[in-house]
Order: C-alpha cells, then structure tokens, then sequence
C-alpha cells in the first residue's frame, strides 16, 4: 500500500544511464526522448512550483506550467517530466528553449513522463507502468494545457530508435514497465542517443573550461558566408591528432573568424582545414560532439 505523506519536498530525480543499443524484451517501454529542460512540478494546496534536476526553483520561468499545474484535479502532486519549445514541425528545439523562456514562456511545453506523489500518496514504490497509468488519468485528454502526457511505445525500441534517427530526433528513452522509482542513476531507465557525422571546417581551437581538453572550433558555410557551428573535443588517433596540431599551427591568424563572450583564449586559424565530426542529431548547434578524422 501507497505509505502517506505529511509534506512534499523536492526529491532526487532518476537519471538515464546511456546505452549502445535500446533493450529488448517485452517488460520494457520505450519514449521519445524530448530535447528541453528536466522539471520536477510540485502542486499543494492550489499552488505550484517548477525545480530544475538539481532542485531549483524555477517557477518564475514557467508560468504557463504552473497555472496548467494548478488546474489539475488533485489535491496535490509531484509530476516528473521535460519542459520543452516546439519548433513549427512539432518536435523539441533545445536552442530556442532559452529565448521562449524569456520571451515567449507561454509557448513551453511540460512532457510529464511519471508521477512520485498524489494526493498524499507515496508512488514510487509502485511500478512504472502503474504510476504511468495514474497519471494518464490525472492529466486527462485536454490538448491545449501546458502538461501533456509524453507518449510511451511498447515492442521494438529498435524500430523506434531508426525512426527517431530517420527524423533527425535526439533519440529515445527505454524504461522498465515492473521497476519502481528511483533516485539517481539506475539501469532501469536507459536513453539510446542518435548520432550523425557530417563534415565541418576549423576557424580555431580552444579548451574546454571545465576540464582543459582542446577543443576544434567548427563552422559550416552559409548564404552569407561561414555560420558558427559549435566546439568539438578531439577524438584522433595519435598520428592524426599530431597532424591536426600541426595544421592548425599552421594556419594560425589574429583574425577572429567570430565575436563572442563565450569564446575565450581561443587560437584562431585559416578556415581551410575540414574534419568529419560525430555529434548529436536533431540540434541546430554542436551537441556531444568529437573530431573522428580528417577529411581527404
């Protein structure tokens, strides 16, 4: 039986573990993996606030979240889910998420994908599938609130994983239908990302500012010239990387391909270098990017 609770309170979200391959068997549920921002809603006593994966309190910058929260036909809750701006396809643009939170927050979306607590009720311990149930109910069937449900597939994740590559999607996410809720990272919660690999040119290098590892700065061109692609660590063998050094070097120049306050102590070079780069698909900007080789 569901324990009761005296007072909701923030709680650790689980967290995905990245896979190779999307698991199989038919205890297993599969999600499109929405690209935005994690969202803890908590609503008690007719009122709601948003936290962050870390458990900020965000609420000021979901308004139109909060009011959907609040509308909910619950005495209280704590929904689990992505908060997200959908470009004019319909599918998650993480690039735009930033401005729509500043100046368009009614246009965010809240995939809500499980459910800890309602009305007073501990549901973690109930299995995925149960919670999933619940709060399909909860949330109901209203199109244009800014909660919805985030759809689940069952059967083949690989089927689902090739479309979402097909589509230039993120990837998916694969969930144990039979494990209960559980904070920080696990192996019932599995994501499968989509890649590609496409070629860039190098307008300089940098470090990176959390770790130091060097950095391929990349661009692709455009109507109006080169378009600022994003940083790429750099993943060659040794002879490669040794030769990409040189290169650089060799090209080395004082002009700044591009102005930002973002890009610091950065060794600019000739755009006349081309690499091929593995990163994520579905993003407008370089995203878990890497430098795989040198392009002939």
């Amino acid at each position: 039986m569901p324990r009761p609770v005296d007072r909701l309170g923030f709680i650790e979200p689980q967290l995905l573990t990245l896979t190779e391959h999307p698991p199989r068997g038919s205890d297993w549920i599969h999600e499109i993996k929405h690209d935005g921002y994690r969202c803890q809603v908590l609503l008690e006593r007719g009122q709601a606030r948003v936290f962050t994966r870390n458990g900020h309190d965000w609420s000021d910058r979901y308004p139109s979240i909060v009011r959907a929260a609040a509308n909910l036909r619950c005495q209280s809750a704590i929904l689990d889910g992505e908060a997200i701006v959908q470009d004019d396809n319909g599918i998650s643009d993480f690039e735009a998420l930033p401005s729509a939170m500043r100046w368009r927050p009614d246009s965010i979306i809240l995939y809500a994908f499980d459910l800890m607590h309602l009305d007073g009720r501990d549901l973690r311990q109930q299995c995925l599938s149960e919670r999933r149930s619940i709060l399909k109910a909860l949330i109901g069937n209203d199109d244009e609130s800014r909660i919805q449900l985030s759809d689940e597939f069952h059967g083949d994740g690989d089927a689902l994983f090739k479309a979402c590559a097909q589509h230039g999607l993120e990837g998916i996410v694969s969930k144990h239908a039979l494990a209960p809720y559980r904070s920080g990272r696990s192996r019932t919660w599995l994501k499968t990302k989509c890649f590609s690999e496409s070629t860039f040119v190098v307008i300089g290098t940098d470090r990176d500012r959390k770790t130091g590892a060097l950095r391929a700065l990349l661009a692709h061109p455009g109507s109006a010239g080169l378009n600022y692609a994003g940083a790429a660590f750099i993943a060659l063998s040794d002879d490669a990387r040794t030769e990409f050094i040189a290169e650089v070097g060799r090209l080395t120049t004082s002009w700044a391909a591009f102005k930002s306050s973002r890009l610091t102590d950065v060794k600019w070079c000739q755009p006349k270098l081309i690499v091929r780069v593995k990163h994520l698909a579905g993003s407008k900007m370089l995203r878990h990017a890497t430098v795989r080789a040198l392009a002939q």
